[in-house]
């Protein structure tokens, strides 16, 4: 086995299917496993259904912790527990992107080869091809293969690597925030780890597919960050 490939869930179901189906199809050998937080009764019958067709680990929250949505720390730390105990790397496919065929392991084969590395990501893309939120600031790099950077990487398609999990215990993540990304990707750093973009491999992301309330950030800014911070939301 090449890596831990693991996919948190919120509904957005056709989107999700898509995902799942675009792992279990790409190149390679990986244990995958989904983790459902808190998604609607069809969203849960739906990904049974699919784990059956497709063998997938399937985990429903739920089951695990009484904690409301988003349980982005728990997913975090079970990961890595279970990629520790692997010997493997922990790679992040979120419901909103579709990996190409080479993409996973082109992320494990970029790490081999970097041995330093903490994180490396794929680079995203819209429908059309063209680079897209979270990593437009990339978009100047486009003729690279890989960008070296200290700038915060996304989870859309990460790559933690084996000798990060080793060296920082996710059981420290701040259990007041509900995302990890960037804490993450500046602990790398800290330890003495390089984080990488791959301009070379993209994946196709549509952005805020798996928390559609996000969506409110650009069709209402005003509602949206009344959410953020009046209710709690989004957390970083």
């Amino acid at each position: 086995m090449q890596a831990i490939v693991v996919t948190p869930v919120k509904d957005a179901l056709s989107a999700t299917l898509e995902t799942i189906e675009a792992i279990q199809n790409a190149k390679g050998n990986f244990y995958y496993w989904v983790f459902n937080d808190y998604s609607t009764a069809e969203t849960r019958m739906a990904l049974e259904e699919a784990q059956k067709k497709m063998g997938f680990q399937l985990v429903h929250l739920e089951e695990l912790t009484k904690n409301p949505s988003p349980n982005y720390k728990t997913v975090l730390q079970l990961s890595q527990k279970n990629a520790l105990e692997a010997g493997l790397p922990l790679i992040i496919v979120e419901s909103d992107v579709k990996v190409q065929k080479d993409t996973l392991d082109g992320l494990v084969t970029f790490a081999q080869s970097n041995p330093r590395t903490g994180l490396v990501g794929a680079i995203t893309h819209d429908g059309e091809g063209k680079v897209n939120f979270p990593y437009l600031k990339f978009n100047k790099y486009k003729n690279q293969a890989a960008v070296k950077t200290d700038r915060s990487l996304s989870f859309c398609c990460t790559l933690i690597s084996r000798a990060f999990l080793e060296k920082y215990d996710f059981s420290n993540l701040d259990k007041s925030k509900d995302w990890y990304d960037t804490h993450i990707s500046n602990k790398s750093l800290e330890m003495g780890f390089e984080n990488h973009v791959l301009m070379d491999l993209p994946v196709w992301h549509r952005p805020h597919g798996s928390r559609p309330w996000k969506q409110l950030k650009y069709k209402n800014p005003i509602l949206y960050y009344f959410k953020k911070w009046f209710s709690g939301k989004d957390k970083i």
